[in-house]
């Protein structure tokens, strides 16, 4: 299946990505190793013009913030933050004002604001529980966001995290679906912290793709004093497609994800959230029904599309690992990144 002009999320047309990427040396062995990533589904009023959307929970061992509403109402209205565990109520805040800034009936005149914030736990080589990540942290992302080619790694919300006992982060990737003249791009983002390097399918995949690789398996960090970890996946498409669909788009990452070798540790939030640019629902309507044109389940190529969200889901975790680099964090602690 085809990858889009830059593999990356941002290969889905409107899709905005942006990080803040924080990394510094503190006195007593503390470090600051996190950052903000932000998601926007599309360039224009989030809050005006929302996108649906849906998720789905694999392993709910997370501290997510947002996505009952998500799952009631089936739209999200606001970027799509990530950041690292502690943080999610900062972030949150400063999300939150970056929208009452753009929207001056949020809270007044109109309803109040959903915002999705997701997380994983960057403990291990950040100082968590200095909470050094701040609301301006959050609208700096949000300011920074760009489509085309995006950093990948240790950057944004990944700049601390682990992924199968190495370096891991922010990965990406896409499909592009071709038929009866008419495309679709489906794209993938990951912010992976899970896993122990054993499990890991990466040489396999590596070969199937034509890249040598080493059958040396590459030396982990010590995973008895690190948690569990979590994984972050962001589906987006520009197929036309609703909250019920994005659902399904939501489980077939699931089977991306599995792919990768992960086992699914008891301690892992595994979260996946799908929203779809391909058309965009008004927060206010004077009229009593709406009406969009769908995709129809069982056309052929909503399976073109389910195959799409599997293999780039399987690839964003990749190459988060294919991008990052070795990192240094607390107590002099170093995660090497993967082997080439």
């Amino acid at each position: 299946m085809l990858r889009g002009k830059w593999n990356s999320i941002t290969d889905v047309p409107g899709v905005k990505i942006g990080h803040v990427t924080m990394d510094e040396q503190l006195q007593d062995g503390e470090a600051i190793c996190t950052g903000v990533t932000s998601i926007l589904p599309h360039s224009g009023n989030l809050f005006e013009q929302k996108v649906p959307a849906a998720s789905f929970v694999l392993n709910g061992f997370g501290k997510t913030a947002g996505l009952i509403q998500v799952e009631e109402l089936g739209v999200i209205e606001s970027p799509i933050m990530l950041t690292n565990t502690f943080s999610v109520g900062a972030v949150l805040e400063g999300t939150l004002s970056y929208m009452l800034d753009e929207n001056r009936s949020i809270g007044d005149s109109s309803s109040s604001l959903n915002v999705v914030v997701g997380e994983c736990n960057d403990s291990y080589l950040n100082s968590m529980r200095l909470m050094k990540v701040r609301p301006t942290h959050a609208i700096e992302a949000i300011k920074n966001a760009n489509g085309g080619p995006i950093e990948q790694g240790a950057v944004g919300a990944g700049k601390g995290m682990i992924c199968f006992g190495m370096k891991g982060g922010i990965g990406s990737s896409s499909r592009v679906i071709q038929k009866d003249g008419i495309t679709y791009t489906v794209g993938v983002l990951t912010l992976t912290n899970f896993g122990k390097v054993e499990e890991c399918k990466i040489r396999e995949w590596l070969k199937s793709v034509g890249n040598e690789t080493s059958d040396t398996t590459p030396q982990s960090y010590a995973d008895d004093i690190k948690p569990d970890g979590s994984v972050i996946i962001v589906v987006a498409t520009d197929a036309p497609v609703n909250e019920r669909q994005l659902k399904r788009f939501a489980k077939r990452a699931a089977i991306g994800l599995g792919r990768t070798g992960t086992h699914i540790h008891n301690g892992s939030g595994d979260i996946i959230i799908a929203f779809s640019n391909g058309f965009t629902i008004p927060h206010t309507c004077k009229k009593m029904t709406v009406a969009y044109e769908l995709l129809r389940d069982d056309h052929p190529i909503m399976n073109k599309l389910f195959q799409a969200v599997i293999e780039a889901t399987e690839e964003a975790v990749y190459q988060s690992l294919i991008h990052a680099e070795t990192t240094t964090g607390r107590h002099g602690r170093v995660v090497k990144k993967w082997p080439k």
